[in-house]
């Protein structure tokens, strides 16, 4: 989810209208397909970097171009969004799910996070909060940290929890991997969530074995939407997060419902 090459070329703040039609402009050039394979929806069970990126307020984009002969049921869009998009109008976007940026390793809380979290409840659609995890630090303590803060804000059912992994802060692939484990079972054991598990296809399929039980997001740009093929011992994705332009911008295979009931319990 990192944008920072972005904010270093987006120097000035364009107007509503401009973005728009730069938004369009940029999903039409990489992004020709809205569905799946059947393969791909048959598997409904479960380039990166911290998410956010330019800080300035982009209109939504169309998820749903035309889709191609041969493709399967349309996929469900979505976008992610953190501290960088403090304004983001989740009222007109066309997103059916959201998931925001709570906290960081061990003492960052993201400050708009009430904010975004209250305004998905309004517009009604699947949201979700993830945690940026450091493996340098105790993972016990940072699934506390997590939780400390999504405790704070109302739930619901089918609020989504994600851990967001994709650096190692110099571990090894063992240790990485560990820490991992035990973030993602103590969150589990805490709440009754099955964490979702965020990472880059690459980051993924070094650091991931083992992992599976856990519903994989990943974040693979070079792949049209939905057209990735699962990392490491997953047999399929959730979620396919493929494009960081001009926001964090995905689609699942699952439905709104389905999602929904990876999510927090009734």
């Amino acid at each position: 989810m990192p944008k920072l090459r972005l904010a270093a070329v987006l120097t000035y703040r364009p107007s509503a209208r401009f973005a728009y039609a730069l938004a369009c402009a940029l999903v039409a050039g990489t992004t020709a397909l809205a569905g799946v394979t059947g393969s791909a929806i048959a598997a409904t069970t479960g380039q990166t970097g911290q998410a956010g990126h330019t800080g300035q307020v982009v209109s939504p984009v169309d998820p749903n171009p035309a889709a191609a002969p041969g493709q399967a049921a349309a996929l469900t869009y979505g976008q992610d969004v953190s501290n960088y998009q403090p304004d983001h109008d989740w009222a007109s976007s066309p997103a059916e799910f959201g998931i925001i940026k709570a906290t960081e390793g061990t003492s960052f809380r993201d400050h708009t996070f009430a904010r975004h979290w209250a305004e998905l409840d309004k517009k009604g659609i699947v949201r979700g909060a993830y945690h940026y995890g450091h493996p340098r630090n105790n993972p016990i303590a940072e699934a506390e940290h997590f939780l400390s803060m999504v405790n704070s804000q109302p739930s619901k059912p089918g609020d989504l929890l994600v851990l967001d992994l994709e650096t190692t802060n110099g571990r090894s692939v063992a240790e990485v991997n560990a820490w991992a484990k035990a973030w993602l079972s103590h969150v589990e054991a805490k709440t009754g969530v099955k964490p979702m598990f965020y990472s880059g296809w690459h980051f993924a399929d070094t650091y991931g074995a083992g992992l599976a039980e856990y519903p994989l997001w990943v974040a693979h740009y070079g792949k049209p939407q939905g057209q990735v093929t699962p990392p490491a011992d997953w047999r399929s994705w959730t979620i396919h997060q493929y494009s960081d332009s001009p926001i964090d911008q995905n689609v699942s295979a699952l439905t709104p419902d389905q999602l929904r009931t990876l999510g927090r319990p009734v």
